[in-house]
């Protein structure tokens, strides 16, 4: 999406960048503070459990996991939602999140447990498939079905609690609640100030049901509120690329130093 403005000047029509922050920096934004996250869960935990470690490292650990890691997955929710409601092609779009959530489990199993198969735990990838494909529903159900009013509301809950019961059996990444996140980001779309209130507040309240983890969530609505709309830079897949390949780089860092 690009929704730079024009002026009119004597040489013609010129572009205006809007003020704020573009996608791209946002994304970015979220590659950072989850690659701090993912740091603080593989190599620095590694060091705790092999108690190389004093206060300072413990320190560190809940700064990179608490404090600037759970900025990254609110971001992701946000860009994932916008990448559905301007995506050409939804399908092409549901399908490469897809194959990078296989492309991505072994390098995600790897990292976060040590070994190839670990089906206890699912990469991040898919709780993002789940929530798009919620998503195609919900735009189905609004467009394509002639019900009433209260058939669609019915329809709505009942393909949201299957996504969501699908990520918790899965045991995705974020599982119920990413999916449930997504969602209330998606229904406020059309107001910024309802949608930024709705994404802190399901955040926070997740709170109850992860003990406090996701209490820092709410931070990554700052920079979502200087959203410009526009694009920025084309780096589609520079994520999908990253988020395996990163993962495997700490594997083998942590492997080579014995901390696995």
């Amino acid at each position: 999406m690009d929704s730079m403005s024009v002026i009119q000047t004597k040489e013609g029509v010129a572009p205006v960048r809007k003020r704020g922050i573009s996608g791209s920096t946002l994304k970015i934004i979220a590659i950072i503070t989850m690659l701090t996250d993912h740091i603080g869960a593989v190599v620095v935990l590694g060091f705790l459990r092999h108690a190389w470690y004093g206060r300072w490292l413990v320190i560190l650990y809940y700064v990179m996991r608490l404090l600037i890691g759970r900025i990254a997955f609110p971001i992701f929710c946000f860009l994932l939602v916008e990448g559905f409601i301007h995506t050409r092609n939804v399908v092409k779009y549901a399908l490469r999140l897809f194959a990078f959530a296989l492309i991505s489990e072994i390098p995600f199993n790897l990292a976060f447990e040590g070994k190839l198969f670990a089906p206890e735990y699912q990469n991040v990838f898919f709780t993002l498939f789940i929530g798009l494909l919620v998503m195609m529903a919900y735009r189905g159900i609004a467009e394509k079905l002639k019900a009433a009013v209260w058939i669609k509301l019915i329809l709505y809950i009942v393909a949201l609690g299957a996504g969501m019961g699908l990520a918790f059996c899965l045991k995705t990444d974020y599982d119920a609640i990413g999916v449930g996140c997504i969602m209330a980001l998606y229904i406020f779309r059309k107001n910024k100030a309802a949608q930024i209130t709705a994404g802190c507040a399901g955040f926070f309240a997740s709170c109850f049901f992860t003990g406090g983890s996701e209490l820092t969530a709410p931070l990554a609505f700052i920079p979502i509120a200087f959203y410009n709309g526009e694009r920025g830079l084309r780096i589609k897949y520079f994520f999908y690329l990253f988020y395996p390949l990163h993962l495997l780089i700490l594997y083998f860092i942590v492997y080579f130093l014995g901390l696995i």
